[in-house]
């Protein structure tokens, strides 16, 4: 995955994951990638600094296991932030919600279903499914386009 800063016509400035550079432009020239603030789909990509991490700072920079949302209130939370996030997840369920109601769930078939489509042997209808990362990563090779759903933190309970 990829994360890009992208500002809008209108100087609003925002991010946005992609699986890859191909899929952000693939999306960005079929106007699929859109400004949350206005809708506008003349996006840029905004400058981005690299980070990079020096050999003895790998260990400081390896992620930590998260805490639960409620637990990570620290002194550097803010109710902004909360309600970003808050937002954000409400977002996500819709997003996933929405792909579920209309979908076709075809479990364990995802990966034959979905190159199937791809290479014109069935008809194109939405669908989801199951696929190991080592399967996703091979559709994706073969240029099939597929998204995860979002889980959330409330899935896992």
């Amino acid at each position: 995955m990829i994360r890009y800063n992208l500002r809008c016509e209108k100087g609003h400035a925002f991010e946005s994951w992609f699986q890859s550079s191909a899929a952000y432009e693939s999306q960005e020239k079929r106007r699929l990638v859109s400004c949350p603030a206005c809708g506008s789909v003349k996006v840029e990509r905004a400058i981005m600094a690299p980070q990079i991490v020096s050999k003895k700072g790998r260990e400081a920079a390896r992620p930590t296991p998260a805490a639960p949302a409620e637990a990570t209130a620290s002194s550097e939370s803010t109710p902004l932030l909360m309600a970003q996030e808050r937002e954000l997840r409400a977002k996500l369920k819709e997003l996933r919600d929405h792909i579920v109601k209309n979908a076709d769930n075809v479990g364990e078939r995802f990966p034959n279903e979905a190159r199937k489509m791809h290479y014109g042997d069935i008809e194109h209808r939405p669908i989801y499914g199951e696929a190991s990362p080592d399967e996703a990563r091979a559709l994706i090779d073969e240029g099939v386009e597929v998204s995860p759903l979002p889980v959330l933190p409330e899935d896992r309970n």
